[in-house]
């Protein structure tokens, strides 16, 4: 009865609209008062109190405050000057630009949606400019910039690692390095799908009549840059390029904690925009600290109200009863980890990535022990199952951003988006049943330890 009822009055809200932080508080109340022993209100603001003050989770606001930091800082520009000398005299090169920028500024934001919003402004008029459909346009940057829940630093690791904890520990460093391989396959896959798309619709008409004029322009748009303008280039990102050393060479060197290394970031980051670059002055900061306090309040307001959802998961063997339940279908590890899959995609549709590990990590850790699954390879295949969910209709919220950069309607961009979801797909399919392609670096980086 309790999972008919917290299932069912969930996802009727979701079916409403109701914001996700207000129908999971609101699912939670409706069942803590329909459950025997339960006492009221003064247990919900215990728990959801509990939920939230652990001091892992001061991590995030300090990496939401480092992203928008660099964001103001001029960083996100400067990385996506040293893609485009790198690769940008290719034809398609901007292509190529896109995968990389978002490749680096996901090492600074641990967001997707913000990914989406630092490379947008710039490579989605910049993609349009060299011929690809502003719908096309959308779709890679919107898939590109889910690579942010899955680059590190992550958020979404970090919200793991805390939900996990209550069952099996499991280090954000680690969770962290096992996300750089599959982010940067991700990335891969979307230049692979791009290209496709580009082949099979958007520049197949204007190929076959002007073909040569068009390699032409694309050339001319994007010239191959020197070596002094290479070298350039890559002294003017290096500030950027060296956060993610400073983070996760400080979390393994032993030298801070990740929530420390949160708060390093932040200070190098004021350091790097006052000082190295000079773009910040002291009336940016009330708007650096608005956009990052409202992003953390959201996120904290999810974190606490799936706090009270996950409690009632786990207090009532909720968690439990469902492993059981798909145990008991089937015990082949392949059929059941699909399974596993199947349902983190239609979740990543419809709700968002820490809501997501609040209420299923309780749900299938159970599932996953039995199963005898390495759990950073877990955290690292639901994350990516999330991170689809980012661009996938009709919740996907880096689409949201996208359309709001380029104009392109959502309906536009359904049809478009299919073969980035198919090559991510593939990506997760690999490391879904390859755990070592997880695992590789974490253990790699361990051996050295010993030594």
């Amino acid at each position: 009865m309790d999972i008919i009822l917290l299932f069912g009055v969930f996802f009727l809200l979701i079916a409403l609209k109701v914001p996700i932080a207000i129908a999971i508080a609101a699912t939670s109340i409706v069942t803590l008062f329909n459950t025997d022993g339960v006492v009221g209100l003064e247990s919900l603001a215990d728990i959801m109190y509990t939920g939230i003050s652990k001091f892992t989770l001061l991590a995030i606001p300090f990496f939401i405050l480092t992203g928008v930091i660099m964001e103001h800082a001029g960083i996100s520009k400067r990385l996506i000057n040293l893609a485009q000398t790198i690769v940008g005299h290719y034809k398609s090169g901007i292509v190529f630009i896109t995968a990389i920028a978002a490749i680096f500024f996901a090492a600074i934001s641990g967001s997707g949606p913000a990914t989406v919003a630092a490379i947008g402004g710039i490579l989605i008029p910049a993609l349009v400019k060299n011929g690809y459909k502003k719908e096309t346009a959308s779709a890679l940057v919107a898939s590109a910039g889910s690579t942010g829940i899955v680059i590190p630093p992550s958020i979404a690791f970090i919200v793991f690692a805390v939900v996990a904890g209550d069952q099996m520990s499991v280090s954000i460093g680690d969770l962290f390095m096992a996300g750089v391989i599959p982010g940067v396959l991700l990335g891969i896959a979307f230049i692979i799908a791009t290209l496709f798309v580009r082949w099979r619709n958007d520049l197949k008409d204007k190929r076959e009549e002007n073909e040569e004029n068009q390699v032409k322009e694309e050339i001319e748009l994007m010239p191959k840059a020197t070596f002094k303008e290479k070298a350039q280039a890559f002294y003017s990102a290096i500030w950027g390029l060296l956060i993610p050393i400073v983070i996760l060479g400080g979390i393994y060197g032993g030298i801070f904690t990740p929530t420390e290394a949160a708060v390093v970031a932040v200070f190098y980051g004021l350091f790097v925009g006052f000082f190295v670059y000079r773009e910040l002055k002291l009336k940016d900061m009330y708007v650096i600290f608005r956009d990052a306090s409202v992003q953390t309040a959201v996120i904290m307001l999810i974190v606490g109200s799936a706090s009270v959802f996950a409690h009632i998961i786990t207090s009532e063997r909720i968690a439990n009863d469902l492993a059981d339940m798909v145990l008991g279908l089937t015990e082949n590890p392949i059929i059941i980890l699909l399974l596993i899959n199947l349902i983190l995609l239609l979740a990543g549709a419809f709700i968002d990535a820490i809501s997501a590990m609040y209420i299923f990590v309780p749900i299938l850790m159970p599932i996953i022990i039995f199963l005898e699954v390495e759990p950073m390879a877990f955290a690292v295949f639901m994350t990516v199952n999330l991170a689809i969910g980012l661009f996938t209709p009709p919740v996907g919220i880096n689409l949201f951003v996208a359309c709001g950069i380029s104009g392109a309607t959502l309906a536009g961009l359904s049809k478009t988006i299919i073969p980035y979801f198919i090559a991510a797909f593939i990506v997760l399919l690999f490391l879904t049943f390859v755990p070592s392609i997880s695992t590789f670096l974490p253990n790699l980086l361990e051996q050295f330890k010993v030594e």
